[in-house]
């Protein structure tokens, strides 16, 4: 099958490496569009990577050229040929990121979401591409398990779900995240990677904080997401 490089207009994007591609052939077999096997992949998953493509009616080939122009990574040697999965999420709980900037950010906090079991991620541009092969990459297949919108602001986004309990981490008029309650269906909305949150968000919702020391300044956007989904998740593993 002929690729070209990724164009974020475009209705198809890729998945780089047999584990990314594996999850989109378990979890979402409608998007893969053909499977490209590189001719030095040797591995006991080409067995199950043939089978699952061959109950799905998924064509596969085998070409270095793909690699050659997609992926320069000698450890890449699978690609999946994906359709772009629809945007849209549903009510419940949500992650919010306002102007997500660095598509492995993104990917990582996908693979939280999923690890968390909060499905629905809302994205209020300017941001980083959810459909680019990078951050579909630094998911490690997460997008496959997870339901991503963009909006065109967070007005928008918060006229759809009046009934979200609103949790901005920011350092202005927070509470600690600790002793919070995060009520549900709550919303954790996270902001840029430089700048954080705009100073508005300080009005919206219950502002929260991360508590940590003062030797470092602040925590990166993957780790306090993924902070605040633990602190919200927490008793749905715990059993209370």
């Amino acid at each position: 099958m002929k690729v070209s490089p990724y164009k974020k207009d475009a209705d198809i994007t890729y998945s780089l490496g047999a584990t990314v591609t594996m999850e989109f052939l378990l979890h979402r077999p409608e998007l893969v569009r053909h499977v490209i096997i590189h001719p030095d992949f040797t591995s006991g998953a080409l067995e199950e990577i043939t089978e699952i493509c061959s109950a799905h009616g998924i064509g596969m080939s085998t070409d270095i050229k793909a690699f050659n122009i997609l992926s320069k990574k000698e450890n890449c040697f699978v690609i999946g040929v994906l359709d772009k999965p629809a945007g849209r999420i549903d009510s419940g709980s949500h992650v919010v990121l306002v102007n997500p900037s660095n598509c492995g950010n993104l990917g990582t906090i996908m693979r939280s979401c999923a690890g968390f079991g909060v499905t629905d991620i809302a994205i209020i541009p300017p941001a980083a591409d959810y459909c680019d092969p990078k951050t579909v990459r630094a998911s490690m297949g997460a997008l496959a398990r997870v339901s991503v919108e963009v909006f065109p602001s967070f007005e928008e986004y918060r006229k759809r779900f009046p009934d979200n309990h609103l949790y901005p981490f920011m350092l202005d008029g927070s509470t600690i995240l600790q002793d919070t309650e995060i009520r549900s269906p709550f919303s954790l909305i996270m902001g840029n990677e430089a700048t954080g949150l705009p100073p508005e968000f300080s009005g919206v919702g219950n502002p929260v904080r991360i508590e940590h020391l003062s030797a470092i300044d602040s925590l990166n956007l993957p780790i306090a997401t993924s902070i605040g989904l633990y602190e919200a998740t927490k008793n749905r593993f715990s059993g209370k």
